[in-house]
């Protein structure tokens, strides 16, 4: 959307370019510092048109037609053009007549600079700044409102100018002088404050060694006192055993009584003597994960054998549903093992009646097997849900005073599962029952070595060929979206590297130079058009194709920021790869394969 345009003929030329360019941005919302940068760096190139082309225009025009939007300044003319325009941009050109400085003041002032010059051909270049966050949105009506505007005002060009630009020296000087004396205070408080840091620091590590020291004994407290209480309970329960058995003579009723309540009280205790072991192991990271390569239907057929004998009633069945053929893990199996015995006694705990299913399925995107224990007992309500998996906690319910026990079960199965690189889920919905499941990955992620019959994961079933393929950076915060984007460029010349913000895509590019970038738009609140705009003005990062992928329908001011390609979500595969082989094709290798799926692949 065009404002206005003034020709350069004369000296006189150059100077309403500059007062033109103050009325424009400051009609467009920018504040004075910036209105004096753009009418900085307009002045400077209007005067290299006059000096070396003597005659050329100057246009200003507004992109977008929603927030933010860009001023966009052209500059041309039909002088003999730069023969040395990359040695001079460099910054390395000596001239005489100083030849340079003014493209390179311009550079740094503006958001954005582009520039074209051909020997005997002329010159064009464009200046782009974003409007403020302020700025009011132009209109076609509210920018020929402002052109009207320009037009009725005819400014005086000679006294008022310099007038002008002497005000504007002045204010800059008593805003550095200000500045210079805000950098003395706070340079002061800082040094007050590093002070205070480096003490509070020290205190911070005192206490951090204190806390370290008491889990440490807590752990080592925990770990000697359970060996302490076994030795006497496995004599209590010896001994327990010995009189329910007559070994030295007949009990009374009452005496056979009152000695099963000793049997059982030392069982409960001995089983939580053995919880509180593993979990003191576990956070002294003294147990060691033995991975072996198992099959899920054997493991299935064993559980079933040790724990039919817990069904005390007819009303509830324990059925384990047939696991799908190959289902192999390279994991500890003791522990797998561990976890679901924990899961399958709480289900019959707590089920009066009904049945309780123990399967296993395959999660291919996660190279991982769900085990699941669903039950149909008294469920556990949404608040209630966190506190059976802490340490001791244990939610009331009708069935508690049959139904006893420590409260260490669940916390030790997620402990373990998290040991094997996996998660527990619960899902559950009062009077309804229950589903437990632990997430396990097929191959132990702490076992670098893999044996033949067991699926990888899919980052190293590729690690080899990650040298051979062209790394596409996917800025994206939606996980799905980003497993989407891994699923379209698997099996192609394309290596996925997701990342869920700016700031990960500026860690990952400071050790990785991508061969293109997905982005969307919509990450957190970030600014992502002004990013977009950056990468697009640094030398070093300018040729990296761009694909805006985005829910944001405003195709022109992406590609006016510099986007090479502009997507809707959402983004068919097809599409996305056609794309990027376009616009990558400089960097492509040379392949037998092809790339895409379907009747229509793409050769490479």
């Amino acid at each position: 959307m065009r404002i206005l345009t003034t020709a350069i003929q004369t000296e006189l030329d150059v100077v309403m370019s500059r007062q033109r360019a103050r009325q424009v941005a400051a009609l467009c919302g920018f504040a004075v510092q910036d209105q004096v940068r753009i009418a900085t760096a307009v002045s400077e190139l209007a005067r290299n048109v006059y000096n070396y082309a003597r005659r050329g225009r100057v246009e200003f025009s507004i992109e977008g037609k929603t927030a933010p939007q860009v001023l966009v300044v052209l500059i041309e003319d039909q002088g003999p053009g730069i023969s040395n325009l990359d040695l001079i941009l460099s910054g390395r050109y000596q001239s005489d007549t100083g030849m340079g400085l003014g493209l390179i003041g311009a550079r740094r002032l503006m958001d954005q600079f582009d520039i074209s010059s051909r020997k005997g051909e002329g010159t064009s270049i464009t200046l782009k700044k974003l409007l403020p966050p302020g700025a009011p949105v132009l209109t076609p009506a509210s920018i020929g409102a402002i052109g009207s505007q320009l037009a009725s005002d005819t400014p005086d060009i000679t006294l008022s100018e310099v007038q002008q630009q002497n005000r504007e020296l002045l204010a800059t000087l008593a805003e550095l002088r200000a500045r210079q004396e805000e950098l003395v205070r706070l340079t002061r408080e800082l040094e007050d404050t590093n002070r205070g840091v480096v003490a509070l620091y020290a205190e911070l590590d005192e206490k951090a060694d204190h806390l370290r020291r008491a889990d440490e004994m807590k752990s080592r407290f925990l770990s000697n006192m359970s060996h302490e209480f076994r030795t006497p309970l496995s004599s209590i329960r010896g001994l327990s055993k010995l009189l329910l058995d007559r070994i030295d003579g007949e009990l009374t009723e009452e005496q056979e009584k009152q000695v099963n309540f000793i049997l059982k009280g030392a069982e409960s205790l001995n089983e939580l003597v053995n919880d509180l072991l593993d979990l003191a192991k576990i956070e002294a990271g003294k147990v060691d994960v033995r991975p072996k390569k198992f099959d899920v239907a054997e493991l299935f057929s064993a559980l079933r054998g040790m724990l039919r004998p817990l069904l005390v009633t007819d009303t509830v069945k324990l059925v384990f549903e047939e696991p799908g053929d190959g289902m192999v893990l390279y994991t500890d199996e003791a522990k797998v093992s561990q976890i679901l015995r924990n899961f399958i006694s709480n289900a019959i705990k707590f089920t009066e009646a009904g049945e309780i299913a123990v399967s296993a399925t395959r999660l291919p995107d996660a190279e991982a097997i769900r085990f699941s224990v669903s039950d149909t007992g008294l469920g556990i309500a949404s608040e209630h849900q966190q506190i059976i998996f802490e340490e001791f906690g244990q939610v009331e319910n009708r069935l508690q005073h049959r139904a006893k026990g420590t409260g260490l079960g669940l916390p030790l199965c997620r402990k373990l599962a998290e040991l094997l690189g996996g998660r527990v889920e619960l899902e559950s919905e009062p009077g309804k029952g229950s589903v437990f499941s632990a997430i396990i990955p097929i191959t132990c992620r702490q076992d670098d070595a893999v044996p033949d019959g067991i699926a990888a994961p899919v980052a190293a079933a590729d690690a080899g060929a990650d040298d051979e393929r062209l790394p596409v950076l996917v800025i994206e915060d939606h996980q799905q979206t980003r497993m989407l984007y891994e699923k379209y460029l698997r099996g192609t010349n394309f290596r996925p590297i997701p990342v869920r913000s700016l700031w990960e895509a500026e860690e990952i590019w400071t050790t990785l130079s991508p061969a293109a970038i997905v982005l969307d738009i919509n990450l957190n609140g970030e600014d992502t058009w002004r990013w977009l705009m950056e990468t697009k003005n640094d030398d070093a990062r300018k040729t990296v194709p761009v694909v805006v992928a985005t829910e944001i329908d405003d195709r022109a001011k992406g590609l006016a920021l510099g986007a090479d390609a502009y997507f809707v979500k959402p983004v068919l595969r097809d599409e996305l790869i056609a794309e990027l082989l376009r616009l990558t094709m400089h960097a492509a290798k040379p392949s037998t394969g092809t790339i895409g799926s379907g009747t229509q692949p793409y050769e490479t």
